[in-house]
């Protein structure tokens, strides 16, 4: 009973409850986290680089809208626009396809493309329905040192697009002025009549002396250029008058409005084709271009006392018809022993432009220091009588230029060698003229005019006098004469008359004559035949027959 009564005030063990089942509703949810997060692994692992670009404004441009573009395809997008650090300018981030990532290197230039009108013509009229885009254009896979180069994420802009991409074809030079001219960005570049580049870009010299301009040739005419090349502003229309008439001449009808540069390629030097970035001269005109290299200058003097009215600074110095130098400055000084103004007018010559064997010739005669000349030869050519003088080189503008000309009576004069010689002068054609014109009206001026006056006042008089002389006495002896001159013809008139008897014996007698000249004639004519009659006499006629 004892068992029975514990066992009965024990509590029962609980009943164990069966585990639970998770439920099948959320598989669904688990499975959506796990492709979501896939998916934010895939669009992560496939989404490429980003970079920075600067520009000086946002125009155009907007947050995941704008384009990123490169051959007109798609190769990113602009994700944020924002004013920079210092608000001088805008940060644009743009995210780039990563099949595309390798466009992000060192070389690389972004700029927005927009409308836009220049002389050389229109770019970005499609962005006016499609809307503004980010153009890029890369370097190539090796770079100028011939390295590759390396993956960059910061770019600063271009303002205005790059006139030439960088992987065209060709080479760029640079021509050195002195100035820009004409020429603008794509200014077209000529050869024999041909565009075959343009112009890239100018800025001025570190010096500020001249300006440095940036050309591309394509290819294959870049292999046209080499050591020989000479290059000329070949913009607007070249007048010339020469001994052949007026002359006209332009490269195009584009070279006269947007400028343009010519150049070409001497037989005589190498045809190896010139470096990428070479530079080269870029003459003001073709002339200039064709003349013969200056050489070592030779400077010079020259004094006029005269007036230089028409003379400028690059004038011409014509020697023997070669120009051979020009005018570099025109001085005013004055003479204190003459109390006289006088002009100094500075040159520089250049010998070279007399050829290279004329100038190999008299350049040891020179002197062996062609830097530094003993002044041998310019001492002789003095000395033979060359002078300097001014002359007309056009009538219609009265432009003048120096001529170097040998004149034998020239008057001896003292040649000393300096750092700038003074080169001896004569007087010009219009002075001398002047002078020949002065003469003449001094010996005028000696002329006796009065006196001469005084004798043709008398003479002049006295032939007035005979005059009326010959009216009083001689006209009515005159008057007379005429009278029996009419009376005289009259009477010729009656002999000569056809009813008078004059003429009527003239006709008979030249009838008479007629029949004389034929009895001549006849009896000439029987005498040919039978010349025996001048011994024998006639022969009687023949009987006439019955």
């Amino acid at each position: 009973m004892a068992e029975s009564g514990s066992a009965a005030g024990q509590t029962p063990p609980p009943a164990r409850r069966p585990p639970r089942r998770v439920s099948w509703i959320w598989l669904v949810p688990a499975v959506a986290a796990l492709a979501g997060l896939l998916l934010v692994l895939q669009v992560w692992l496939n989404a490429g680089p980003t970079a920075t670009i600067y520009f000086q404004t946002a125009e155009g441009l907007e947050a995941g809208k704008t384009q990123v573009r490169y051959k007109e395809v798609t190769v990113g997008l602009v994700e944020r626009v924002a004013l920079n650090p210092e608000r001088s300018g805008v940060v644009v981030t743009i995210r780039v396809d990563k099949d595309a990532s390798n466009l992000l290197r060192d070389g690389t230039v972004f700029w927005v493309v927009r409308p836009r009108l220049t002389l050389s013509g229109v770019s970005g009229l499609g962005t006016l329905l499609s809307g503004s885009y980010i153009g890029l254009d890369p370097i190539g896979s090796k770079d100028k040192a011939g390295e590759r180069p390396g993956r960059k994420t910061e770019f600063v802009g271009l303002e205005v697009p790059p006139e030439v991409a960088q992987d065209r074809a060709g080479k760029r030079y640079t021509l050195i002025a002195s100035d820009l001219g004409s020429l603008d960005v794509g200014s077209p570049v000529y050869y024999r009549r041909i565009a075959v580049g343009q112009v890239v870009g100018y800025h001025l010299a570190k010096d500020g002396q001249g300006v440095e301009v940036q050309v591309f040739i394509d290819a294959p005419n870049d292999a046209y250029v080499n050591d020989g090349t000479r290059f000329w502003n070949a913009s607007g229309v070249d007048f010339s008058v020469d001994a052949r008439g007026l002359q006209m001449r332009s490269q195009s009808l584009v070279s006269v409005f947007v400028g343009g540069v010519a150049f070409e390629t001497s037989a005589e030097h190498s045809r190896i084709a010139a470096a990428a970035n070479a530079s080269f001269e870029l003459f003001p005109s073709e002339e200039a271009a064709r003349a013969q290299p200056d050489g070592l200058p030779l400077p010079i003097r020259m004094r006029f006392d005269q007036s230089v009215r028409g003379l400028v600074v690059g004038a011409p110095i014509d020697a023997y018809g070669v120009t051979i130098g020009k005018v570099d400055a025109i001085n005013l000084d004055f003479d204190s022993d003459t109390k006289q103004f006088y002009t100094v007018v500075s040159a520089t010559l250049y010998p070279e432009r007399l050829g290279g064997q004329t100038y190999s010739e008299v350049k040891e005669f020179a002197g062996p220091d062609a830097q530094h000349p003993s002044g041998k030869l310019l001492s002789a050519l003095v000395a033979r009588g060359t002078r300097a003088q001014l002359r007309i080189g056009n009538l219609l503008t009265g432009q003048l230029y120096v001529a170097m000309v040998e004149f034998p009576n020239a008057k001896p004069v003292t040649f000393k060698m300096e750092d700038r010689p003074f080169i001896p002068t004569v007087p010009n054609n219009l002075d001398q003229l002047q002078q020949q014109l002065n003469s003449i009206l001094a010996k005028l001026d000696k002329v006796p005019f009065d006196e001469i006056g005084t004798e043709l006042s008398g003479a002049l008089r006295g032939a007035s006098r005979l005059v009326k002389r010959m009216d009083v006495q001689l006209a009515p002896e005159l008057q007379a004469l005429l009278r029996q001159a009419n009376r005289s013809l009259a009477a010729v008139g009656g002999l000569l008359a056809p009813e008078a008897d004059l003429p009527a014996s003239t006709d008979n007698t030249l009838r008479e004559l007629g029949r004389a000249a034929r009895s001549l004639r006849e009896l000439s004519d029987y005498l040919q035949t039978h010349p025996d009659a001048l011994l024998r006499g006639r022969k009687p006629d023949p009987a006439v027959r019955r």
